[in-house]
């Protein structure tokens, strides 16, 4: 029996009021609504803000994309991008690099930042939405070349940790593109380092499947051994020939790991107003000190109490994939 923590929301110094990603209309009924901007190019996450030419925004409801529009940024940069944000009611950013004055204008605009993003922007958000993608805080450092565009410069690493990035609920389910950071992968491989192009199929033990990236027609890409994917898929492609195709048994260890207690959290009901319509098994987004939003299950309600679970709803699980190594770049 998972132990529960009972809260009131003055004690929740890791939340960030009410439900944020929850708008209200005149009548307070919960919405459930978020919308989600990329930076956006050919299908990709953009890698610098302030030469964005296009945002991709993403209206979202009960953590489900239910549509999306490309949007031009009509040539302006940096601190004014985050007011255009802003007159579209975007809650969150998702991007590449990003300068420190941009930072601070989106801050002020009470947007959250999702930087160090890579890859297809639709994988992105879906990792986002399946709280795996988190902020690697890539800066842009901007130089004056007489004239010539902004460089994004700096390389960078991330470290290990599912709860980072990549995405799930589990389609996409696997990918994780965690926090910046100075660690070097923890096992070796010659296609480690390198941008890795896989097809896979994702399987718990009693064949149920999760997640395959046949059905959407398109390979998952990433960098092997930078943190992205969790450590037994990511540890799985590192010595793998193009054209081989693979079959990995994950522990819970090697995957999402263990459900941990403190993640589980009941609150008072009368301190979440709009929270009376929301049904156990739903997901809904919190949001952390860092304006992080993150979601959570709601694991069980009674008339006064409603309880959280914010473990990955894969975490204690035994995974299967079939991974084939497309191409390596």
């Amino acid at each position: 029996m998972i132990m529960k923590q009972v809260l009131r929301l003055k004690d929740l110094f890791y939340l960030v009021w009410l439900f944020p990603y929850f708008r209200y209309n005149g009548e307070r009924e919960v919405k459930k609504e978020m919308k989600i901007a990329v930076t956006y190019e050919n299908g990709n996450v953009f890698q610098h803000f302030g030469r964005t030419e296009n945002f991709k925004v993403y209206t979202v409801e009960d953590g489900k994309v239910i549509s999306s529009e490309v949007i031009s940024s009509n040539g302006i940069g940096h601190g004014a991008l985050a007011g255009l944000l802003a007159q579209q009611v975007i809650d969150v950013l998702i991007c590449g690099g990003i300068g420190g004055g941009a930072k601070n204008a989106l801050m002020n605009a009470g947007i959250t930042l999702c930087s160090g993003a890579e890859g297809d922007a639709d994988q992105a958000v879906e990792a986002y939405l399946k709280g795996e993608l988190s902020s690697a805080d890539i800066t842009c450092d901007h130089h004056d070349h007489h004239g010539e565009d902004h460089e994004c410069c700096g390389d960078h690493e991330h470290d290990e940790g599912h709860e980072c990035c990549g995405g799930h609920e589990h389609e996409e389910g696997h990918e994780c593109c965690g926090h910046c950071g100075d660690a070097e992968p923890v096992f070796s491989g010659k296609n480690v380092g390198k941008t890795c192009r896989v097809h896979y199929k994702g399987t718990l033990n009693d064949g149920t499947q999760f997640d395959s990236s046949y059905d959407r027609g398109q390979p998952l890409e990433f960098i092997c051994g930078a943190g992205m994917m969790i450590k037994g898929f990511d540890a799985a492609v590192a010595d793998m020939e193009v054209g081989e195709t693979k079959n990995v048994h994950l522990m819970p260890e090697e995957a999402y790991g263990m459900p941990d207690p403190r993640q589980v959290f009941t609150v008072p009901m009368t301190e979440l107003p709009g929270s009376e319509g929301l049904e156990k098994g739903q997901r809904v987004y919190l949001q952390d000190m860092s304006g992080r939003a993150f979601p959570v299950t709601v694991a069980e309600k009674t008339d006064t109490m409603i309880t959280f679970d914010a473990n990955h709803e894969m975490a204690g699980k035994e995974l299967n994939f079939l991974i084939e190594l497309v191409e390596v770049l």
